[in-house]
């Protein structure tokens, strides 16, 4: 028997902002992982992670959760062939 395991649910809030974003996005012609809602996230997670501590913490948002965990590793060390 084959069971799926979802591993990420698309949840939408109560309240609709994600489609007043969304709207905003196609209407400023933003439609690339990038443009000002991406550099408004970086700031305030890179703002909110250093606060826990004294080092300044970086942050960079993603496209896709491969991309995120192939920097992970990159960063951690692993390469191929190690």
């Amino acid at each position: 028997m084959n069971k799926r395991i979802y591993l990420c649910l698309a949840h939408m809030s109560e309240t609709g902002m994600e489609q007043k974003y969304i709207r905003e996005a196609f209407d400023t012609n933003w439609v690339v992982p990038l443009g000002p809602n991406v550099n408004g996230f970086e700031k305030e997670l890179e703002e909110f992670v250093s606060e826990e501590g004294t080092v300044n913490k970086k942050v960079v948002a993603l496209s896709a959760g491969t991309a995120a965990v192939h920097l992970a590793l990159i960063a951690c060390g692993v390469y191929a062939g190690s």
